[in-house]
């Protein structure tokens, strides 16, 4: 328990977190603090980038080659599943129609890269190692679980040539959505130039780094804010509890699939964050093209209205106790 409050305290005390409070308390309490979209949007990039191209240089230097295709598997199983079991809750324990749990529950198997840079931030200060294929298993973990999610919505034969189109475009937008393009990009970028790319892009993705991750997420407190007080009315109780319950949920997979796989608790404590985690940039974009009746006010409201703080707050010191860091 002593470990738990340490790990707590200095994570709920870093500056990012604490820019995310900011800006979440401060639109809660009616102030306007958001970032422009076209800032929001570049800061975005930029941390996916960055992200990117430090874990292809690290992949460079790594020799954990068979923890890496064991996590891999892992993280692309722990993807796919999620949805399902997401799915199966929202039947119990809501009254959603069935395409509405369907686009809840993409949110919930893919991934949150922002909290990955949350933990991975976290972990440094810790002074715990983590590797840099991790990135790579964040990437790969982002499309599983909606291309899933897209399976439930369309389960029956498309009846029409528009209704094919519509299909086409969801997975499109599932396979070349921004996450995938500029992570899997970067990645590749830097394991091809490794420690002399690393050493000529530092100035640019290792100083700034930090800051960007604090406006960046000072901006989503702000957006999860808003999001929270248009969509409050629609939380109903069990909804409440889906998007506390399945992070924790998610975590717990996500540990005994690392145990038994014997990996370090580093990298224990991100696929623990990426499995507790959910999308909110990714997934959103997909059901609106797949889903368009499906209501953002819910999934958006519990990804990022309360799974998301409750994350970056309460669950990353939980995900590093279980993974024993």
């Amino acid at each position: 328990m002593d470990v738990f409050f340490s790990i707590a305290q200095q994570n709920i005390l870093s500056a990012p977190i604490l820019f995310f409070v900011l800006g979440f308390a401060a639109t809660l309490a009616g102030g306007h603090l958001s970032l422009p979209d076209a800032v929001s949007r570049m800061l975005a990039l930029y941390l996916m980038l960055a992200i990117g191209f430090k874990g292809g240089a690290a992949l460079t230097e790594t020799t954990a080659h068979g923890e890496f295709a064991v996590l891999l598997v892992a993280g692309i199983a722990l993807s796919a599943l999620t949805p399902l079991l997401g799915y199966g809750l929202l039947g119990r324990i809501s009254a959603l129609p069935p395409i509405e749990r369907a686009a809840v529950a993409a949110h919930y198997g893919s991934i949150s890269v922002v909290t990955f840079a949350a933990a991975t931030d976290a972990l440094t200060r810790l002074g715990i190692t983590s590797d840099g294929f991790m990135v790579a298993v964040a990437a790969a973990m982002e499309t599983p679980a909606i291309f899933c999610a897209l399976l439930l919505i369309f389960r029956r034969s498309p009846t029409d040539a528009g209704e094919v189109t519509h299909r086409k475009s969801a997975l499109v937008e599932v396979f070349l959505n921004v996450t995938i393009v500029i992570l899997l990009g970067s990645f590749l970028i830097g394991f091809l130039t490794g420690k002399r790319g690393m050493t000529e892009m530092s100035g640019f993705i290792v100083d700034p780094y930090r800051g960007a991750l604090c406006l960046f997420l000072l901006d989503l407190g702000t957006k999860a804010a808003a999001g929270l007080r248009k969509s409050w009315h629609d939380m109903k109780p069990p909804l409440l509890l889906f998007a506390l319950a399945m992070p924790l949920a998610g975590a717990l997979l996500a540990a005994a699939i690392a145990w038994i796989g014997g990996a370090s608790p580093g990298n224990t404590a991100l696929l623990i964050t990426l499995a507790a985690s959910s999308s909110y940039i990714a997934a959103p974009a997909a059901m609106r093209i797949a889903a368009p009746e499906a209501r953002p006010a819910i999934y958006l409201g519990l990804s990022l209205g309360i799974t998301f703080p409750f994350n970056l707050i309460i669950g990353l010191p939980i995900y590093f106790s279980i993974a024993g860091v």
